[in-house]
């Protein structure tokens, strides 16, 4: 049985007593917070990390500590160059990794935006849509068979996964008016989903694939977002404390990355795998508060019906 932490556990309390000596993790979106926080604290334990970020010179930049603490804790760390709202980004950036041929022993797909002005990427899609699930889609799915036997993949997701299922028939707001946090709401949901779906096509080869919850956490992620939407984000989360919905609280950075790294190597790799996990356990499906995941997240037809349009959308098959 593996150990058992809370809300206010932090990644380092997590990772206490653990030597990650020869276990090689990538970690998408190392230029600033939970990226970084989670690169740091898994090279300060012995892990050799890949970091991706879109912009190396800030990803540089941002990581130094992380040097630093790789030094130190003997791990090392790797930057590579991925921006997720480009598929020729994502295919260059994978290309590269099978073409140096290591392994890895965990994918931590924490990169992402966050209600983002309606938009699209390079590829046309809905930028949120198209920068936190597709992205990952491509760049998961081709690196797979790098993924050692007994690996994971831990899919960052969000509680604004509650404000929207994903939509198959409209996934870029083509018919519907754009809303920047129902845009966010389905890409969360398809970062569960594609958990879900991942972890039933690879769980016979010991692969476990699951998505997290962080915690409401203020970082570079809200970057899109006015002072009043920030506000108003804020009021609604604690107008659903009083009403007893959820016990809400903002936590730390070091905080904020503790369900990353439990989920990638503390946790019992059956209990999390095809679930959505949050401060450091396994979440049950609570469809009418703030608490747990909607059962929509965790449907497996819908699970099938997101990655085949996925597929359709990105013109690649896996």
């Amino acid at each position: 049985m593996s150990p058992s932490f809370g809300a206010e556990a932090t990644a380092d309390e997590v990772l206490a007593g653990v030597d990650l000596f020869g276990k090689r993790i990538l970690v998408t979106g190392v230029s600033a917070g939970l990226g970084v926080e989670t690169a740091g604290a898994l090279v300060a334990h012995g892990a050799d990390v890949v970091g991706a970020a879109r912009n190396p010179d800030k990803a540089h930049a941002a990581t130094e500590a992380v040097q630093t603490a790789a030094r130190q804790g003997g791990g090392g760390l790797d930057l590579i160059t991925l921006d997720l709202a480009s598929l020729t980004s994502v295919r260059t950036a994978a290309e590269a990794l099978l073409g140096d041929g290591r392994s890895f022993d965990v994918i931590i797909a924490n990169a992402g935006v966050m209600a983002t002005p309606q938009g699209r990427t390079a590829d046309g899609f809905e930028t949120q849509f198209g920068t936190n699930h597709l992205g990952h889609f491509v760049l998961i799915n081709r690196i797979a068979p790098l993924l050692k036997p007994g690996g994971r993949v831990v899919n960052l997701s969000s509680a604004g996964h509650h404000a929207a299922d994903v939509d198959l028939d409209d996934p870029n707001f083509d018919r519907l008016p754009y809303d920047p946090f129902l845009a966010y709401g389905r890409s969360k949901t398809a970062n569960i989903l594609f958990a879900v779906e991942f972890d039933r096509r690879h769980g016979d080869r010991g692969v476990r694939a699951t998505a997290v919850h962080p915690g409401v956490i203020r970082t570079e992620l809200v970057r899109h977002m006015s002072d009043e939407a920030t506000e108003a984000l804020m009021t609604s989360l604690a107008a659903r404390q009083a009403k007893g919905e959820a016990a809400f609280a903002l936590k730390t950075i070091p905080q904020g990355a503790a369900t990353s790294v439990w989920a990638a190597i503390v946790a019992d790799a059956g209990a999390i795998g095809g679930h959505y996990c949050l401060d450091c356990h396994v979440a049950g499906i609570d469809d009418e508060t703030a608490q747990g995941v909607r059962s929509y997240a965790l449907d497996p037809d819908n699970a099938r019906a997101l990655w085949a349009k996925s597929q359709e959308m990105t013109g690649k098959r896996f």
